[in-house]
């Protein structure tokens, strides 16, 4: 059984006898929810059923705590945050709500005295299919650390049925399979139905007076889509605190139509049912078609629909409140582009519904919503057809007319006469088809915006909105992103979190800043060899899961470089798979060739509809088997890239990962918070200056991380001169070799062309992320990694200065910055004694 996370003990942990008796409750909780819950027998029950009546039993306690927090929030009529997010990607809970309850120990007691196995039972828990990458995790740290930091809030999503798509490999190739992670429930959530929402959509706009002669607008002849609200408790670790994470499953307000069944029309019957729960179905409907598109917009104004209507609910249900207080209690966080309409959802509630004049309405509007960019790719800055508007919300694109209207008129005050000015800065894109641009809605509709990295903000400053700087003076600020420490170290990695806590104390869980104190330990020799060989156990773990999923031996004693994320050309998963040919390339023509054997680890999905991004996949795998199996190499080199990315299994490799590559184009990630978790692990980053990367430099220390390639200006200087990859390709042998190896049928002889996307898009598409530029730098920089991990005590040293230095990229961090400084949230302890155990 693997060591226990070292979790902070409360001032009132309990005495030996007492430590009994909560064993004793806990286990008859459990006992009591597997038979009057479950109605199973002990000798029959599985191990999911285990896992489902422990969950139970602790939901017990933390509905207490639930409870106990509405109380407290409700009697102080607090400012609440409302964060608004497309997704969430949880993971599993089991283990981080028994760490925040602090019954872990209790419970592996519990279960053992009752004849079960712990490990077999937590795994029965699948991963919640609600996000899909870095915005959806930062959303769920970011849950993890209000509640622990005792502030008012709640998360608002959707309650999607499937997730993003269960990945397999077929021939090297992605096949995506429904995640269909609802199937059999989840023991954490709780319908709420008397919350139930009603969303509008389509109809048209009739054009009434009032009584008083007054032009009303009126949306009519729509359909209605009902929401119901699926609740998430999130608990904070010590403390009392818990919030909630609501999240909307859409349901039609038609279920049935009988007289079409008793007709003989059976599926006609249920066709209204049907597309009302399409809403819902998937994260990320793949948005190719037109149809495609029309359910994303769907989605997006379904969820903020409900959760405005939600907001509005419980803001008046406190009879000393009312819309003249309305943003003095609530603050709307936008988590990228995706919750922008409700920007204009909130304005036609007002206008429309409560007859409260424009400029009144957009001053409440402004005060209460504040935006989050998450990237500076123009492709995901989310634009919908004016169309499409007109055909889904008609009503909310006349405001949004209205909003750009009154937007170009300050625009024409700061630059008169500067069509220029009043073109980039439009709601409105007019070079083809009308399109609507979301950023600049989200930007003018809200009081503050924040990039999510230093440089990401300076950026968004320069090259993205200078327009809208220079319009909005001290709109735009900074919040570089974090991860939780209770998830990323103390739950996924328990030896290393056990080994912090005998060095510095038990409080470093909830301020990250005291790793500090593990600098003193850096040269220590023994505590470099305890360090140490909890990586090389992490390793062994890695392995293991390597050999079951896809059937590659490793060795535990190679170096573990590890790239996962999201399959994106600016992430350049490509640049790593050329780096990995030139070192198979030369071991071929030189198998004695003195290197440290590498293990290249890979783990990312790619969209369905990103062809390019699929075919790096399969060029990874195909080239990687092919290296795998050839015996002239002596097993020096291995690449395993494992199927079905999540967080349960990033949970297993970050603990085990040597390196880090964190290699996108500089300019082109926002942030990244992968390369925190990694390096808050003992991973040396190898990386660009792009994104965080630039602060966890700056932090851990230049003798601490592998630094390389173009930085941002040069990047601009490069493409603004021209940058033409061929000159690359003509000038350097080996890269030349490798990309023509990889354009040739070599690896696959009898399909020709079967990397031709990526040779492609190296050459003749214009290598538009710069691999080739960055190609030779990268490879020196890791002829550096391989040197220095010769070097055991260097080595140990720089992996335990890189844990000790991250502690700014706490999430705690984060929020504190976000409540100070943009949603001016105070905290709001609950007390009471939450050791004790409901009986």
């Amino acid at each position: 059984m693997p060591s226990k996370p070292a979790v902070a003990k409360s001032a009132q942990s309990p005495a030996p006898a007492a430590q009994d008796s909560k064993e004793e409750i806990f286990r008859s909780l459990i006992q009591r929810h597997l038979v009057s819950t479950l109605a199973r027998h002990p000798e029959t029950a599985t191990p999911r059923d285990w896992w489902v009546a422990t969950s139970l039993a602790v939901r017990d306690t933390i509905h207490n705590r639930m409870i106990a927090t509405q109380t407290v929030h409700n009697q102080h009529n607090a400012r609440r945050l409302y964060y608004f997010s497309l997704e969430y990607l949880m993971g599993r809970l089991f283990g981080n709500n028994l760490i925040a309850t602090d019954l872990l120990e209790i419970a592996e007691s519990a279960l053992k005295s009752l004849g079960q196995d712990f490990d077999k039972i937590r795994n029965s828990e699948v991963d919640m299919g609600l996000g899909n990458g870095g915005l959806g995790r930062l959303a769920a740290c970011f849950l993890d650390s209000l509640a622990t930091l005792d502030y008012p809030a709640l998360g608002y999503g959707i309650y999607y049925e499937f997730g993003l798509f269960r990945q397999e490999f077929v021939n090297g190739g992605q096949i995506e399979h429904p995640d269909n992670w609802t199937i059999f429930g989840d023991p954490w959530e709780i319908v709420r139905a008397e919350y139930t929402q009603e969303v509008r959509f389509y109809g048209r706009v009739e054009n009434v007076f009032d009584d008083n002669g007054n032009y009303r607008p009126r949306w009519v002849d729509t359909k209605t889509i009902l929401g119901v609200p699926h609740d998430i408790p999130t608990a904070g670790y010590g403390t009392g605190t818990v919030n909630l994470l609501r999240l909307w499953a859409s349901k039609s307000s038609e279920d049935f139509d009988l007289a079409a069944f008793n007709s003989g029309g059976y599926v006609e019957a249920v066709r209204e049912k049907a597309i009302g729960e399409t809403v819902s179905k998937v994260l990320y409907p793949n948005d190719k078609t037109e149809t495609g598109k029309e359910l994303r917009l769907m989605q997006q104004y379904f969820f903020v629909a409900c959760s405005l209507r939600d907001i509005i609910r419980r803001h008046f249900r406190n009879k000393e409140n009312s819309w003249a207080n309305f943003s003095d209690k609530v603050a709307v966080q936008l988590n990228d582009t995706h919750p922008a309409i409700a920007v204009v959802e909130l304005m036609r509630i007002l206008v429309d519904e409560q007859n409260t004049p424009w400029d009144e309405a957009w001053a409440v509007v402004g005060k209460t919503f504040a935006y989050t960019n998450h990237t500076l790719l123009p492709e995901a800055l989310e634009k919908w057809s004016a169309g499409l508007f007109e055909r889904v919300l008609p009503r909310h694109l006349q405001i949004i007319y209205e909003i750009n209207t009154r937007l170009l008129k300050t625009v024409e005050t700061k630059w008169p006469g500067d069509n220029a000015k009043k073109r980039v800065c439009s709601l409105i894109e007019e070079s083809g088809q009308k399109m609507i641009r979301m950023a600049n809605l989200a930007v003018v509709g809200s009081h503050a915006v924040n990039g999510v990295a230093a440089l990401h903000t300076q950026l968004l400053k320069k090259d993205l909105f200078p327009e809208f700087d220079s319009l909005f003076p001290g709109k735009f600020q900074n919040k570089t992103n974090g991860i939780t420490p209770r998830r990323w170290l103390l739950k996924s990695n328990p030896k290393l979190s056990e080994l912090i806590t005998k060095k510095i104390g038990k409080d470093w869980p909830r301020n990250l800043d005291l790793l500090r104190g593990l600098e003193k330990f850096a040269d220590d020799a023994a505590f470099q060899k305890e360090f140490m060989t909890i990586k090389r156990e992490n390793k062994v773990a890695l392995a293991e899961v390597i050999k079951a999923d896809c059937g590659i031996d490793v060795s535990p004693d190679a170096i573990f470089d590890v790239q996962i994320k999201r399959l994106h050309e600016y992430k350049r998963q490509h640049l790593n798979l050329l780096h990995i040919l030139a070192l198979y390339r030369r071991l071929l023509q030189n198998p004695s060739l003195d290197v440290v054997p590498r293990v290249f680890v890979f783990g990312a999905k790619a969209a369905p509809g990103y062809d390019l991004a699929k075919n790096i996949i399969r060029a990874i795998n195909v080239i990687g088997a092919r290296i795998n199996a050839d015996s002239r190499i002596g097993g020096k080199l291995k690449v395993a890239f494992l199927p079905n990315y999540r967080v349960s299994l990033a949970e297993k490799i970050i603990p085990a990962a040597d390196v880090s590559e964190q290699i996108s184009t500089a300019g082109k990630e926002a942030s990244g918070t992968g390369n925190m978790k990694l390096a808050l692990n003992g991973a040396l980053t190898i990386g660009t200056l792009d994104g965080a990367n630039v602060e966890i430099k700056e932090e851990v220390g230049d003798d601490n991380i592998f630094i390389f390639g173009l930085n941002v200006d040069q990047v601009e200087e490069l493409q603004g001169k021209g940058y033409n990859p061929w000159n690359y390709y003509q000038a350097d042998e080996e890269l030349r070799a490798i990309i023509d190896w990889l354009g040739s049928d070599y690896f696959t002889p009898d399909e020709h062309g079967a990397f031709s996307l990526v040779h492609r898009s190296l050459l003749d598409g214009g290598d538009p992320y710069l691999v080739l530029a960055d190609f030779r730098a990268y490879s020196d920089a890791h002829a550096k990694i391989d040197a220095a991990y010769r070097d055991k005590k260097r080595w140990a040293r720089m992996a335990i200065m890189n844990t000790a230095r991250v502690g700014k990229f706490s999430s705690d961090r984060t929020i504190h910055e976000y409540a100070k400084q943009i949603w001016k949230l105070k905290a709001l302890p609950v007390s009471g004694n939450f050791t004790k155990l409901p009986s």
